[in-house]
């Protein structure tokens, strides 16, 4: 401009100048909401893949024991078997050979005896097993349903720079506030 002259800026000029000197301070806030959205998200999703592993290696445990107590009672059954069988042998016959079956009776009703209750134990640590499963499944649910919440909520912070719409920027807010809340409930295994 020469020194006679005189210019006159424009409403964008000005608006354009001090963004370039001060930063567009509404999109850098929503920025920074975005990068703490994105550290809460990374650590909801970290926990989901945690209880879901958790949740099957419980799933395992349950198979392992419940196929263990199965074999306990198909050698249970075995006894059952041979004790009938003793029995049998012992109605049909007499004298010393109705005393060895009758003593094989004997031995098979005590192994039985021995063989039940490690059966039953085996039964019980599949069914806490399973049930222990089930619960890290329901916790991995709602880590996965914060997850989701907390993208949702980047996704309305992503749209509300794009827009500037400020309404928009409170329900992301809010999303994110729910989100937690949900993360919450999972880690309190609610």
């Amino acid at each position: 401009m020469s020194e006679g002259e005189f210019h006159v800026h424009g409403p964008h000029e000005h608006e354009v100048e001090h963004r370039a000197q001060h930063g567009d301070l509404f999109a850098g806030r929503i920025a920074v909401m975005t990068a703490i959205f994105a550290t809460i998200g990374a650590f909801f999703g970290y926990m989901g893949g945690a209880t879901q592993n958790d949740a099957l290696l419980f799933k395992n445990e349950a198979a392992i024991r419940k196929t263990e107590a199965s074999d306990q009672w198909n050698f249970y059954q075995a006894k059952s078997s041979k004790q009938n069988l003793a029995e049998l042998g012992a109605t049909l016959t007499s004298g010393e050979l109705q005393a060895r079956y009758q003593k094989e009776v004997d031995r098979y009703k005590k192994e039985k005896d021995e063989i039940m209750p490690e059966a039953r134990k085996l039964e019980q640590q599949s069914k806490e097993a399973e049930e222990k499963s089930e619960a890290s499944m329901h916790v991995h649910h709602r880590w996965a349903q914060a997850t989701t919440l907390i993208q949702i909520a980047i996704a309305l912070a992503a749209i509300t720079i794009l827009t500037r719409n400020k309404g928009l920027q409170y329900i992301s807010y809010g999303v994110a506030a729910v989100s937690v809340a949900v993360g919450a409930l999972a880690l309190a295994h609610v």
